[in-house]
């Protein structure tokens, strides 16, 4: 998830200056509408939103115009996929207040990735717990309240 996405427009949907064009994204349970930036007149850009399992979605380019009715512009379908850091992410999340968990992070210092590869994998951890399902009452301590 929130990854950018480039859509070329063919000849006929070049976009004009009062038109508004947006994406809707539709999955089996969440539904993410997004606006978009023009690029130059036949390229729009957006930010695809994180979601919160693994599935294809439908994509809808709409295109908006004060006084006249929303256009579907063009369908499509899209393809979330898990990837190491949602795996990570949930993996940490079950394992929160495990000392066990922590051999994770062993594992980290023996392969000694590079630092920038660690920051990277970091943001795209804390990108995937975004969009993880977690109880309101979780944390990262797990439940054991003493150790707050």
């Amino acid at each position: 998830g929130d990854s950018v996405i480039t859509v070329h427009l063919t000849e006929e949907d070049k976009v004009e200056d009062d038109v508004v064009f947006y994406m809707v994204f539709t999955g089996s349970t969440v539904q993410h509408c997004t606006s978009t930036r023009k690029i130059n007149p036949g390229s729009l850009e957006t930010i695809s939103p994180g979601h919160d399992c693994c599935e294809t979605v439908k994509v809808v380019l709409c295109a908006s115009r004060e006084g006249h009715p929303v256009l579907v512009v063009a369908e499509e379908s899209f393809q979330f996929v898990q990837d190491e850091a949602y795996d990570a992410a949930q993996f940490l999340a079950t394992c929160a207040g495990n000392q066990q968990a922590l051999n994770f992070t062993r594992f980290l210092d023996r392969s000694r990735p590079p630092a920038a590869d660690v920051d990277f994998l970091d943001e795209k951890v804390a990108l995937a717990f975004r969009h993880l399902k977690l109880p309101a009452e979780w944390n990262v301590l797990g439940a054991d309240q003493s150790l707050s």
